[in-house]
């Protein structure tokens, strides 16, 4: 597999951060991160529904995108909770975040449901990060690579190669992620990115489904991150609390920036 372009950072914020304090984190880590081409980072950060329309505003014009944690799969109707597509649309969202581990195991969602959710974001303009990811169970039954597979395959299912290129994916054990994760070995990640990789040019021919971004989530730190970035079929980090304050986020971009360089 081909290394990509550029280099995918982000971070979400789960329910965390007021408005105030999410635009003061963007504020500090754009100020931060002015010096770094866009052709070189992909940069983004997903914070809660009710800070989304000042997160936009607070970065515009910026490299920053912004996404929202979840979506809904109609444009309208009787969906209580929910947030429509043409919502996010509005206040000027790039990114939507599908199948999170807790909207699966929390939440309840399916892997159908994420379906529904990836076409209609995908068919609605956005860029989709579909994150899968097997459970501790999952792992000690050897059954890893079937059910990350099996989730590409449903949750990808209605998509077309032409919408595959605003694609993004997600690796994040279910196990590896929360206060109580125990990071992934840097190997076994890029081993099931590997796995995800090769599924993704299954689903969509060898030239789409490189180009397909594949993140590594679940316990990301500045003591693991400089070993993860230097597996062949990790592009990127989806990085949790440890990037939380805008000048730690910028001591990891700092540290891995120079090592993606080196290719």
């Amino acid at each position: 597999m081909r290394r990509l372009d550029k280099l995918y950072l982000g971070t979400n914020t789960k329910m965390y951060k007021t408005i105030a304090d999410t635009c003061a984190f963007l504020s500090r880590l754009e100020e931060l991160t002015e010096d770094i081409p866009k052709e070189e980072l992909e940069l983004f950060v997903i914070p809660s529904y009710t800070a989304l329309d000042a997160a936009v505003r607070t970065v515009k014009d910026s490299k920053i995108k912004i996404g929202s944690q979840n979506m809904g799969w109609e444009d309208e109707g009787q969906f209580t909770g929910e947030i429509s597509p043409v919502m996010l649309n509005e206040i000027g969202v790039d990114l939507v975040m599908i199948g999170h581990s807790e909207r699966r195991h929390v939440m309840g969602e399916t892997d159908q449901e994420e379906e529904r959710k990836a076409a209609k974001a995908l068919g609605s303009g956005f860029t989709a990060l579909l994150c899968i990811g097997e459970t501790l169970e999952e792992k000690n039954y050897g059954i890893s690579d079937e059910v990350l597979r099996t989730q590409l395959k449903i949750g990808l299912h209605s998509i077309d190669g032409a919408q595959a290129r605003k694609l993004w994916v997600a690796y994040e054990p279910v196990w590896a992620i929360g206060v109580n994760g125990i990071p992934a070995d840097e190997h076994y990640a890029d081993e099931k990115h590997w796995v995800i990789k090769k599924t993704l040019c299954e689903l969509f021919g060898d030239e789409t489904g490189s180009d397909i971004p594949v993140l590594y989530g679940g316990s990301v730190n500045p003591g693991n991150a400089e070993l993860l970035i230097r597996m062949p079929n990790i592009d990127g980090l989806f990085i949790g609390r440890s990037a939380w304050e805008a000048d730690h986020f910028n001591q990891i971009i700092r540290a891995v920036m120079p090592i993606w360089k080196e290719g």
